[in-house]
């Protein structure tokens, strides 16, 4: 019960976030529902197809569907009062939902014997696959590979998990509150991966 309640989160967290970048590019209703239900579900989607599981699965999720329909529809029609609870609350639930997807898609990819290499796959694209997919559709650089560390959070779920380094309960939970506090760390110190720029002479 505990991981649905992290899920639902997870999900209200990455429709919103996909809603909020929709109407940030003036896409018209259609395209706001549709990019806030691909930021949701999408990373999972990817994931299912890597790992063999049926995307039909999916469908399956009838209930974080409606939620993330509510969500959306929350943010179209009260965009102020919605954007002014994201600017507070949104990397805290965006946290949340990194840890719990990424948990879950190496749970899924370990569980069907996949080798580490696939559990740490499905943990990143379930972790932040969704963010990908809305930034490319909006035509911007995927802010989870630019910005703070991200991706990396759910790499090292997979390593942990990948590694059967957790996978009793009480281990995966305390998983969870580490991955989930990370993250909160390195937006809050804005820490980074390195980077390198190449100069070209035209």
């Amino acid at each position: 019960m505990t991981w649905e309640v992290l899920s639902m989160i997870g999900t209200i967290a990455f429709a919103v976030s996909g809603a909020i970048v929709a109407m940030e590019e003036e896409y018209d209703i259609l395209g706001v529902y549709i990019l806030g239900i691909v930021t949701a579900f999408g990373g999972g989607a990817i994931r299912n197809l890597l790992i063999g599981v049926p995307v039909s699965a999916l469908w399956e999720q009838g209930l974080f569907f409606q939620i993330a329909l509510l969500s959306i529809t929350a943010v179209y029609l009260f965009p102020t009062n919605m954007l002014r609870h994201w600017q507070k609350w949104g990397n805290l639930f965006d946290a949340i939902g990194l840890s719990a997807f990424a948990i879950q898609g190496a749970m899924y990819a370990a569980n069907m014997h996949h080798p580490l290499s696939a559990v740490l796959v499905a943990a990143v694209l379930t972790g932040s696959g969704g963010g990908i997919i809305r930034d490319l559709l909006a035509g911007r650089k995927p802010s989870v590979l630019r910005s703070e560390i991200y991706a990396v959070w759910a790499i090292l779920a997979g390593l942990v998990i990948g590694l059967k380094v957790a996978d009793r309960t009480w281990e995966l939970y305390t998983l969870f509150i580490i991955i989930t506090g990370l993250r909160i760390l390195s937006y809050t110190f804005k820490w980074k991966l390195p980077t390198r720029r190449i100069e070209t002479n035209l």
